[in-house]
């Protein structure tokens, strides 16, 4: 496929987040997804961000395996991910599940900088590969457990999950800083919910709010 292509399927992707999000306004309380997200989502050439024979499916309306048994999510998911998380452009993010990169380039272009963990090593080693070519100079990629968050960073802005705990990790509450917000998805693995957390700026109590239903693979690890 061409360039041209990839551009014409990536603004339907767009189009099609759009017309999601109106579908579950009242759900996730808004009719529009920031519009700095929407930008990223618009330009960042996703197909990029999976393996070769399956850039054709990158711009569907559905999660596209990446190999490990993991995959990159599905366009709408990343949009409101990165929308509920309200990252500004100062703020420092911690992502837990690299995969191929896609989610962190989002974020690279929202924040001052992303770290990235993933718990599967030639993903991680692919990623940085795939990050560096887009030119995302902000992100730094490690393989590692992303439970145990990255303490030598911390405390972290905004954190971001792209797979699910049963329970949301203490070490990753207790690197949140205050007035900072996560977003992960979480339960069981036949209950799961995307999660907002909010960490008061004032004495440190968490508010937690269920967005929407969703299926992601299980956080190892956790």
């Amino acid at each position: 496929m061409d360039t041209e292509q990839f551009d014409e399927m990536r603004r339907f992707m767009v189009a099609e987040i759009a017309s999601t999000t109106v579908m579950v306004a009242e759900r996730i309380g808004k009719y529009n997804l920031d519009a700095r997200v929407m930008e990223v989502m618009g330009r960042l050439p996703r197909h990029d961000f999976v393996p070769v024979d399956l850039q054709p499916y990158a711009y569907l309306s559905r999660p596209v395996p990446i190999g490990y048994d993991k995959t990159v999510s599905q366009p709408f998911i990343v949009a409101l991910m990165s929308d509920l998380l309200q990252v500004g452009a100062q703020d420092i993010v911690l992502e837990i599940g690299t995969g191929l990169g896609y989610q962190a380039a989002v974020l690279s272009a929202l924040a001052r900088k992303v770290y990235s963990i993933e718990i599967i090593e030639p993903l991680a080693t692919q990623a940085v590969h795939r990050l560096a070519r887009a030119g995302c100079a902000n992100v730094e990629v490690k393989a590692a457990n992303g439970c145990d968050g990255w303490p030598e960073h911390a405390p972290f802005d905004r954190i971001i999950a792209t797979a699910a705990p049963q329970l949301i990790p203490p070490s990753l509450i207790d690197q949140l800083k205050p007035g900072g917000r996560m977003v992960l998805p979480a339960g069981l693995p036949d209950n799961q919910h995307l999660i907002l957390v909010e960490k008061s700026a004032g004495d440190g109590k968490l508010a937690t709010r269920e967005i929407l239903p969703v299926s992601f693979s299980a956080l190892e690890g956790a």
